[in-house]
Protein backbone atom coordinates (compact mmCIF):
# COMPACT_ATOMS: atom_id res chain seq x y z
CA UNK A 1 0.00 0.00 0.00
CA UNK A 2 0.93 3.79 -0.48
CA UNK A 3 2.68 5.34 2.30
CA UNK A 4 1.58 8.47 1.33
CA UNK A 5 0.10 10.17 -1.41
CA UNK A 6 0.56 14.09 -2.34
CA UNK A 7 -1.42 15.51 -5.12
CA UNK A 8 -1.44 18.84 -6.54
CA UNK A 9 0.41 20.88 -3.72
CA UNK A 10 0.80 24.29 -4.06
CA UNK A 11 1.88 27.21 -1.83
CA UNK A 12 1.07 30.71 -2.07
CA UNK A 13 2.71 34.01 -0.40
CA UNK A 14 -0.56 35.92 -1.19
CA UNK A 15 -1.16 35.75 -4.52
CA UNK A 16 2.53 34.91 -5.48
CA UNK A 17 2.18 31.12 -6.61
CA UNK A 18 5.85 29.80 -4.78
CA UNK A 19 5.09 25.95 -5.19
CA UNK A 20 3.30 25.22 -8.80
CA UNK A 21 0.82 21.76 -8.49
CA UNK A 22 3.79 19.20 -7.31
CA UNK A 23 2.38 15.83 -6.97
CA UNK A 24 4.37 12.59 -5.53
CA UNK A 25 3.90 9.51 -3.66
CA UNK A 26 6.20 7.34 -1.38
CA UNK A 27 5.90 3.10 -1.36
CA UNK A 28 7.22 1.32 0.79
CA UNK A 29 11.05 0.58 0.69
CA UNK A 30 11.56 3.06 -2.51
CA UNK A 31 12.83 6.55 -1.62
CA UNK A 32 12.34 9.79 -3.52
CA UNK A 33 15.08 12.48 -4.10
CA UNK A 34 14.17 16.18 -3.93
CA UNK A 35 16.78 18.39 -5.73
CA UNK A 36 17.14 21.91 -6.99
CA UNK A 37 18.49 25.16 -6.05
CA UNK A 38 17.63 27.17 -3.00
CA UNK A 39 14.28 28.83 -2.81
CA UNK A 40 13.14 26.36 -5.61
CA UNK A 41 10.34 24.88 -3.32
CA UNK A 42 11.79 21.54 -1.91
CA UNK A 43 11.59 22.49 1.79
CA UNK A 44 8.17 24.17 1.34
CA UNK A 45 7.11 20.63 -0.02
CA UNK A 46 8.19 18.99 3.03
CA UNK A 47 7.20 21.70 5.54
CA UNK A 48 3.26 21.34 3.67
CA UNK A 49 3.72 17.34 4.57
CA UNK A 50 4.21 18.06 7.56
CA UNK A 51 2.21 20.66 8.50
CA UNK A 52 4.85 23.78 9.36
CA UNK A 53 4.56 26.27 6.89
CA UNK A 54 5.59 29.23 7.92
CA UNK A 55 2.83 31.93 8.95
CA UNK A 56 1.17 33.85 6.34
CA UNK A 57 2.19 31.03 3.69
CA UNK A 58 -0.81 29.32 2.57
CA UNK A 59 -1.21 25.71 1.20
CA UNK A 60 -3.49 23.56 -0.80
CA UNK A 61 -3.68 19.84 -2.31
CA UNK A 62 -4.46 16.52 -1.39
CA UNK A 63 -2.20 14.44 0.78
CA UNK A 64 -3.33 10.64 1.89
CA UNK A 65 -1.23 8.93 4.80
CA UNK A 66 -1.74 5.49 4.89
CA UNK A 67 -5.62 5.80 4.41
CA UNK A 68 -5.81 9.35 6.71
CA UNK A 69 -6.88 12.14 4.06
CA UNK A 70 -5.53 15.48 5.25
CA UNK A 71 -6.26 18.70 4.00
CA UNK A 72 -2.75 20.92 3.59
CA UNK A 73 -4.95 24.23 4.25
CA UNK A 74 -5.56 22.50 7.87
CA UNK A 75 -1.58 21.84 8.94
CA UNK A 76 -2.85 21.35 12.84
CA UNK A 77 -4.48 17.86 11.57
CA UNK A 78 -1.23 17.16 10.94
CA UNK A 79 -0.05 17.02 14.11
CA UNK A 80 -1.14 14.15 15.56
CA UNK A 81 1.12 12.33 12.97
CA UNK A 82 4.26 13.73 14.18
CA UNK A 83 7.24 11.56 15.26
CA UNK A 84 4.89 8.21 15.15
CA UNK A 85 4.11 8.07 11.68
CA UNK A 86 6.02 10.66 10.06
CA UNK A 87 9.06 11.65 11.23
CA UNK A 88 11.27 14.88 9.84
CA UNK A 89 14.82 15.14 10.02
CA UNK A 90 15.26 18.94 10.32
CA UNK A 91 17.72 21.39 8.22
CA UNK A 92 18.12 22.93 10.83
CA UNK A 93 19.22 21.25 14.01
CA UNK A 94 19.05 24.58 16.31
CA UNK A 95 15.67 24.71 16.02
CA UNK A 96 14.30 21.38 17.30
CA UNK A 97 16.92 20.78 19.77
CA UNK A 98 16.17 21.74 23.61
CA UNK A 99 19.14 23.96 24.53
CA UNK A 100 18.47 23.63 28.18
CA UNK A 101 18.38 19.18 28.05
CA UNK A 102 21.39 17.28 27.25
CA UNK A 103 22.25 15.01 23.88
CA UNK A 104 21.31 11.57 25.42
CA UNK A 105 18.01 13.15 27.02
CA UNK A 106 16.87 14.53 23.97
CA UNK A 107 17.04 11.13 21.88
CA UNK A 108 16.14 9.24 24.92
CA UNK A 109 12.64 11.02 25.38
CA UNK A 110 11.66 10.26 21.69
CA UNK A 111 12.06 6.60 22.70
CA UNK A 112 9.91 6.80 26.13
CA UNK A 113 7.13 9.23 25.12
CA UNK A 114 6.65 8.46 21.43
CA UNK A 115 7.75 4.86 21.26
CA UNK A 116 6.59 4.40 24.36
CA UNK A 117 9.46 2.11 25.79
CA UNK A 118 10.27 2.18 29.36
CA UNK A 119 13.06 4.87 30.76
CA UNK A 120 15.90 2.67 31.17
CA UNK A 121 15.27 1.10 27.92
CA UNK A 122 14.79 4.42 26.24
CA UNK A 123 18.21 5.28 27.64
CA UNK A 124 19.95 2.08 26.69
CA UNK A 125 18.30 2.99 23.29
CA UNK A 126 19.43 6.63 23.09
CA UNK A 127 22.93 5.18 24.20
CA UNK A 128 23.14 2.95 20.78
CA UNK A 129 21.98 5.57 18.64
CA UNK A 130 24.71 8.02 19.44
CA UNK A 131 27.20 5.37 19.35
CA UNK A 132 26.12 4.09 16.05
CA UNK A 133 26.68 8.07 14.76
CA UNK A 134 30.17 8.21 16.77
CA UNK A 135 28.45 10.89 19.25
CA UNK A 136 28.95 8.86 22.45
CA UNK A 137 31.22 11.10 23.78
CA UNK A 138 28.74 13.60 23.06
CA UNK A 139 26.27 12.04 25.31
CA UNK A 140 26.03 14.52 28.17
CA UNK A 141 26.24 17.79 26.27
CA UNK A 142 24.61 20.53 25.39
CA UNK A 143 23.69 21.63 21.87
CA UNK A 144 25.36 24.92 22.43
CA UNK A 145 28.74 22.53 23.35
CA UNK A 146 28.35 20.50 20.12
CA UNK A 147 30.26 21.33 16.80
CA UNK A 148 27.57 22.22 13.74
CA UNK A 149 28.12 18.47 12.60
CA UNK A 150 27.24 16.93 15.57
CA UNK A 151 24.41 18.60 16.27
CA UNK A 152 23.13 17.78 13.00
CA UNK A 153 23.57 13.80 13.77
CA UNK A 154 21.87 14.80 17.43
CA UNK A 155 18.85 15.75 15.60
CA UNK A 156 18.99 12.68 13.13
CA UNK A 157 19.23 10.52 16.13
CA UNK A 158 16.55 11.92 18.06
CA UNK A 159 14.02 12.34 14.84
CA UNK A 160 14.41 8.40 14.18
CA UNK A 161 13.99 7.53 17.82
CA UNK A 162 10.29 7.89 17.31
CA UNK A 163 9.63 4.67 14.75
CA UNK A 164 7.89 6.53 12.45
CA UNK A 165 7.53 4.16 9.04
CA UNK A 166 7.35 7.61 6.75
CA UNK A 167 10.90 9.72 7.12
CA UNK A 168 11.41 13.41 5.62
CA UNK A 169 14.73 14.22 5.75
CA UNK A 170 15.49 18.15 4.80
CA UNK A 171 19.18 18.51 3.59
CA UNK A 172 20.24 15.82 6.76
CA UNK A 173 24.17 15.75 5.75
CA UNK A 174 24.58 19.83 5.38
CA UNK A 175 27.74 20.91 7.14
CA UNK A 176 29.10 16.99 7.20
CA UNK A 177 32.11 15.20 5.82
CA UNK A 178 31.95 12.45 3.34
CA UNK A 179 32.57 10.13 6.08
CA UNK A 180 29.56 11.06 8.42
CA UNK A 181 27.88 11.74 5.30
CA UNK A 182 27.95 8.60 4.20
CA UNK A 183 27.31 6.97 7.62
CA UNK A 184 23.66 9.36 7.54
CA UNK A 185 23.19 7.69 4.27
CA UNK A 186 23.28 4.17 5.36
CA UNK A 187 21.27 4.92 8.68
CA UNK A 188 18.35 6.45 6.41
CA UNK A 189 17.94 3.83 4.24
CA UNK A 190 18.73 1.31 7.12
CA UNK A 191 15.37 2.84 8.75
CA UNK A 192 13.82 2.91 5.59
CA UNK A 193 14.47 -1.06 5.07
CA UNK A 194 11.69 -2.39 2.83
CA UNK A 195 8.40 -1.25 4.38
CA UNK A 196 9.34 2.03 5.14
CA UNK A 197 8.94 5.41 3.32
CA UNK A 198 11.86 8.15 2.91
CA UNK A 199 12.02 11.34 0.93
CA UNK A 200 14.87 13.35 1.09
CA UNK A 201 15.60 17.01 0.36
CA UNK A 202 19.05 17.45 -0.88
CA UNK A 203 21.71 19.96 -2.95
CA UNK A 204 24.26 16.89 -2.26
CA UNK A 205 24.42 15.45 -5.75
CA UNK A 206 26.74 12.62 -3.60
CA UNK A 207 24.43 11.75 -1.03
CA UNK A 208 21.14 11.47 -4.03
CA UNK A 209 23.41 9.26 -5.59
CA UNK A 210 23.33 6.79 -2.28
CA UNK A 211 19.97 7.23 -1.64
CA UNK A 212 18.97 5.93 -4.76
CA UNK A 213 15.21 5.79 -6.20
CA UNK A 214 13.57 8.06 -7.93
CA UNK A 215 14.12 11.45 -8.46
CA UNK A 216 11.76 14.95 -8.74
CA UNK A 217 14.34 17.94 -9.71
CA UNK A 218 12.70 21.70 -9.09
CA UNK A 219 13.55 25.09 -10.32
CA UNK A 220 11.42 28.09 -9.14
CA UNK A 221 8.68 25.80 -7.95
CA UNK A 222 8.34 23.66 -11.07
CA UNK A 223 9.53 20.13 -11.88
CA UNK A 224 12.09 20.42 -14.65
CA UNK A 225 12.69 16.59 -14.78
CA UNK A 226 11.96 13.39 -12.75
CA UNK A 227 12.75 9.51 -12.89
CA UNK A 228 15.04 7.26 -11.54
CA UNK A 229 17.69 8.72 -9.64
CA UNK A 230 20.61 7.08 -11.14
CA UNK A 231 18.82 7.66 -14.76
CA UNK A 232 19.24 11.32 -14.00
CA UNK A 233 22.34 12.06 -12.15
CA UNK A 234 24.13 9.69 -15.22
CA UNK A 235 22.17 11.49 -18.32
CA UNK A 236 19.91 14.19 -17.69
CA UNK A 237 17.89 15.40 -20.22
CA UNK A 238 16.77 18.84 -18.58
CA UNK A 239 19.23 21.82 -19.11
CA UNK A 240 18.78 23.22 -16.00
CA UNK A 241 19.91 19.90 -14.31
CA UNK A 242 22.92 19.46 -16.38
CA UNK A 243 23.97 22.76 -15.52
CA UNK A 244 23.09 21.82 -11.79
CA UNK A 245 25.21 18.86 -11.95
CA UNK A 246 28.45 20.19 -13.90
CA UNK A 247 28.69 23.16 -10.95
CA UNK A 248 29.78 20.25 -8.51
CA UNK A 249 33.27 21.26 -7.27
CA UNK A 250 34.81 18.61 -7.86
CA UNK A 251 34.61 20.03 -11.97
CA UNK A 252 35.95 23.73 -10.49
CA UNK A 253 39.27 25.15 -11.68
CA UNK A 254 42.01 25.50 -9.07
CA UNK A 255 42.23 29.92 -7.79
CA UNK A 256 45.59 31.28 -9.29
CA UNK A 257 46.63 34.69 -7.38
CA UNK A 258 50.23 33.92 -6.31
CA UNK A 259 49.45 32.35 -3.20
CA UNK A 260 50.24 33.67 0.54
CA UNK A 261 52.30 36.88 0.85
CA UNK A 262 52.91 40.31 1.92
CA UNK A 263 51.58 41.78 5.26
CA UNK A 264 49.34 39.47 7.40
CA UNK A 265 46.36 40.81 8.94
CA UNK A 266 46.20 37.59 11.25
CA UNK A 267 49.04 35.25 12.56
CA UNK A 268 49.29 32.40 14.72
CA UNK A 269 52.03 30.68 16.56
CA UNK A 270 52.03 27.98 18.66
CA UNK A 271 48.58 27.83 18.26
CA UNK A 272 46.67 25.44 20.55
CA UNK A 273 42.87 25.14 20.76
CA UNK A 274 40.11 23.40 22.64
CA UNK A 275 36.34 23.62 24.10
CA UNK A 276 35.01 22.14 27.16
CA UNK A 277 38.70 21.56 28.61
CA UNK A 278 39.62 19.77 26.05
CA UNK A 279 42.40 20.28 23.55
CA UNK A 280 41.31 20.07 19.48
CA UNK A 281 44.20 20.64 17.87
CA UNK A 282 47.75 22.17 18.87
CA UNK A 283 50.68 23.30 17.32
CA UNK A 284 49.32 26.23 14.62
CA UNK A 285 51.67 27.62 12.57
CA UNK A 286 50.22 30.11 10.01
CA UNK A 287 49.82 33.35 8.30
CA UNK A 288 46.91 35.18 6.74
CA UNK A 289 48.24 38.00 4.42
CA UNK A 290 45.57 40.93 2.71
CA UNK A 291 43.61 39.14 -0.20
CA UNK A 292 44.86 35.74 0.75
CA UNK A 293 42.23 33.12 1.19
CA UNK A 294 43.04 29.90 3.62
CA UNK A 295 41.23 26.80 3.41
CA UNK A 296 40.59 25.05 6.49
CA UNK A 297 39.07 21.39 6.41
CA UNK A 298 39.09 18.01 8.28
CA UNK A 299 36.28 15.81 9.83
CA UNK A 300 33.15 17.42 12.18
CA UNK A 301 34.05 18.48 15.74
CA UNK A 302 38.00 18.51 14.85
CA UNK A 303 38.44 22.33 15.72
CA UNK A 304 37.80 23.95 12.55
CA UNK A 305 35.05 26.51 13.75
CA UNK A 306 36.61 27.01 16.88
CA UNK A 307 40.11 27.86 15.06
CA UNK A 308 38.11 30.49 13.51
CA UNK A 309 36.55 32.05 17.14
CA UNK A 310 40.19 31.63 18.08
CA UNK A 311 41.84 33.86 15.10
CA UNK A 312 38.84 36.32 15.35
CA UNK A 313 38.94 36.90 19.55
CA UNK A 314 36.02 35.14 20.14
CA UNK A 315 37.30 32.33 22.21
CA UNK A 316 40.71 32.37 24.37
CA UNK A 317 43.37 29.48 22.94
CA UNK A 318 44.42 27.41 24.91
CA UNK A 319 47.78 28.00 24.19
CA UNK A 320 50.16 30.31 22.33
CA UNK A 321 49.35 33.64 20.35
CA UNK A 322 47.34 35.54 17.97
CA UNK A 323 48.54 38.74 16.30
CA UNK A 324 45.99 40.81 14.77
CA UNK A 325 46.28 43.55 12.22
CA UNK A 326 45.53 46.78 14.17
CA UNK A 327 44.35 50.55 13.14
CA UNK A 328 41.37 49.24 10.52
CA UNK A 329 37.89 50.03 10.23
CA UNK A 330 36.16 49.26 13.65
CA UNK A 331 34.31 45.61 13.08
CA UNK A 332 36.79 44.68 10.41
CA UNK A 333 36.76 41.35 11.29
CA UNK A 334 33.86 39.49 10.39
CA UNK A 335 32.26 35.88 10.98
CA UNK A 336 29.88 34.41 8.45
CA UNK A 337 28.02 32.14 10.77
CA UNK A 338 27.50 28.30 9.97
CA UNK A 339 23.91 28.66 11.41
CA UNK A 340 22.10 31.67 9.87
CA UNK A 341 18.88 31.32 11.61
CA UNK A 342 20.70 31.67 15.06
CA UNK A 343 22.84 34.76 13.59
CA UNK A 344 19.15 36.63 12.95
CA UNK A 345 16.84 38.53 15.54
CA UNK A 346 13.78 36.00 14.66
CA UNK A 347 11.40 39.29 15.08
CA UNK A 348 12.98 41.82 12.65
CA UNK A 349 12.42 41.49 8.92
CA UNK A 350 15.81 40.92 7.17
CA UNK A 351 15.37 43.88 5.79
CA UNK A 352 15.74 46.33 8.85
CA UNK A 353 18.18 44.27 10.19
CA UNK A 354 20.72 45.25 6.83
CA UNK A 355 19.12 48.61 6.66
CA UNK A 356 20.69 49.18 10.61
CA UNK A 357 23.99 48.03 8.88
CA UNK A 358 24.05 50.68 5.97
CA UNK A 359 23.26 53.79 8.75
CA UNK A 360 25.97 52.58 10.83
CA UNK A 361 28.45 52.74 7.60
CA UNK A 362 28.25 49.19 6.55
CA UNK A 363 27.17 51.26 2.47
CA UNK A 364 29.54 48.97 0.63
CA UNK A 365 26.68 48.51 -2.67
CA UNK A 366 23.53 47.42 -0.84
CA UNK A 367 21.69 46.98 -4.27
CA UNK A 368 24.57 45.45 -5.95
CA UNK A 369 25.15 42.69 -3.29
CA UNK A 370 21.38 41.79 -3.20
CA UNK A 371 21.59 41.27 -7.17
CA UNK A 372 25.15 39.40 -7.27
CA UNK A 373 23.99 37.04 -4.34
CA UNK A 374 20.65 36.67 -6.71
CA UNK A 375 18.96 37.64 -3.71
CA UNK A 376 14.83 39.26 -4.88
CA UNK A 377 14.28 42.40 -3.08
CA UNK A 378 10.87 40.96 -1.51
CA UNK A 379 12.78 38.24 0.99
CA UNK A 380 14.20 41.61 2.83
CA UNK A 381 10.10 42.30 4.01
CA UNK A 382 10.46 38.86 5.56
CA UNK A 383 11.78 37.30 8.80
CA UNK A 384 14.33 34.69 9.25
CA UNK A 385 12.18 32.21 9.39
CA UNK A 386 10.40 33.21 6.24
CA UNK A 387 12.87 32.49 4.21
CA UNK A 388 14.64 29.44 2.77
CA UNK A 389 17.96 29.04 4.84
CA UNK A 390 20.04 28.80 1.60
CA UNK A 391 18.56 32.51 0.73
CA UNK A 392 19.16 33.28 4.72
CA UNK A 393 22.85 32.33 4.21
CA UNK A 394 23.22 34.33 0.72
CA UNK A 395 21.58 37.14 3.26
CA UNK A 396 24.43 36.11 5.78
CA UNK A 397 27.46 36.95 3.52
CA UNK A 398 25.46 39.78 2.34
CA UNK A 399 25.23 41.25 6.17
CA UNK A 400 29.10 41.02 6.41
CA UNK A 401 30.11 41.82 3.26
CA UNK A 402 28.65 45.68 3.77
CA UNK A 403 31.18 46.37 6.70
CA UNK A 404 33.90 45.76 4.11
CA UNK A 405 35.87 43.66 6.56
CA UNK A 406 39.90 43.18 6.16
CA UNK A 407 39.19 40.15 7.83
CA UNK A 408 36.63 37.42 7.17
CA UNK A 409 35.91 33.85 8.81
CA UNK A 410 33.57 32.13 6.45
CA UNK A 411 32.27 29.18 8.69
CA UNK A 412 30.55 26.58 6.12
CA UNK A 413 29.32 29.48 3.76
CA UNK A 414 28.11 27.15 1.11
CA UNK A 415 26.78 24.19 3.38
CA UNK A 416 22.84 24.99 2.59
CA UNK A 417 23.34 25.94 -1.21
CA UNK A 418 23.10 23.89 -4.15
CA UNK A 419 25.99 23.50 -6.49
CA UNK A 420 24.71 26.60 -9.08
CA UNK A 421 24.51 28.90 -6.07
CA UNK A 422 27.33 27.53 -3.91
CA UNK A 423 29.57 28.34 -7.17
CA UNK A 424 28.68 31.93 -7.61
CA UNK A 425 28.75 32.27 -3.48
CA UNK A 426 32.51 31.37 -3.61
CA UNK A 427 32.95 33.07 -7.31
CA UNK A 428 32.03 36.09 -5.17
CA UNK A 429 33.92 35.53 -1.45
CA UNK A 430 37.45 35.13 -4.57
CA UNK A 431 36.85 38.46 -6.44
CA UNK A 432 36.28 40.00 -2.83
CA UNK A 433 39.38 38.53 -1.79
CA UNK A 434 41.01 40.22 -4.94
CA UNK A 435 39.20 43.37 -5.32
CA UNK A 436 38.90 44.30 -1.71
CA UNK A 437 42.20 42.78 -0.32
CA UNK A 438 39.92 40.93 2.43
CA UNK A 439 41.73 38.10 3.70
CA UNK A 440 39.22 35.23 4.13
CA UNK A 441 39.46 32.02 6.55
CA UNK A 442 37.24 29.52 4.75
CA UNK A 443 35.80 26.60 6.87
CA UNK A 444 34.64 23.80 4.83
CA UNK A 445 34.20 20.21 5.44
CA UNK A 446 34.23 19.97 1.20
CA UNK A 447 37.93 19.20 0.47
CA UNK A 448 37.48 19.65 -3.29
CA UNK A 449 35.89 23.30 -2.59
CA UNK A 450 38.58 24.34 -0.36
CA UNK A 451 41.44 23.13 -2.79
CA UNK A 452 39.85 24.77 -5.79
CA UNK A 453 39.12 28.11 -3.61
CA UNK A 454 41.73 28.28 -0.99
CA UNK A 455 45.83 29.83 -1.69
CA UNK A 456 46.52 26.92 0.82
CA UNK A 457 44.86 24.26 2.72
CA UNK A 458 45.21 23.64 6.69
CA UNK A 459 43.91 20.06 7.17
CA UNK A 460 42.95 19.40 10.35
CA UNK A 461 41.64 15.91 9.89
CA UNK A 462 44.98 14.18 8.63
CA UNK A 463 47.62 16.93 10.85
CA UNK A 464 50.84 15.91 11.69
CA UNK A 465 51.65 17.14 15.84
CA UNK A 466 52.51 19.91 14.43
CA UNK A 467 50.41 21.58 11.88
CA UNK A 468 51.08 24.20 9.17
CA UNK A 469 49.44 25.74 6.47
CA UNK A 470 50.68 23.71 3.03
Amino acid sequence: MTLLSASDICVRDGTALLLEPLSLSLEPGQPVVLMGETGSGKSLMAQTLMGTLPAGLRASGRVTVGTRKLDPARPRDFRPLWGREIGVLPQEPWLSLDPLMRARGQVAEAHRFVRGLPRGEAMRRADADLSRLDLSPAAGRYPYELSGGMAQRVAIAAARAGGARLVIADEPTKGLDAARRDEVAAMLLDGMGTDGGLLVITHDIALARMIGGRMIVLRSGAIVEEGATRDILHAPKAPYTRALLQADPQGWPQRRNGGLSGRSVVEARGLAVGRGGRTLVSDIELALPRGGILGVTGPSGCGKSTLGDVLLGLVEPAAGRVMRETGGRPHSFQKLYQDPVAAFPPHRTLGQTLRDLVGIGGDAGFEALLARLGLDPILLTRRPGGVSCGELQRISLMRALLRRPAFLFADEPTSRLDPLTQQKMIALLSDVAETEGTAILLVSHDLALVRATADRVLDLGARPEAVQAA
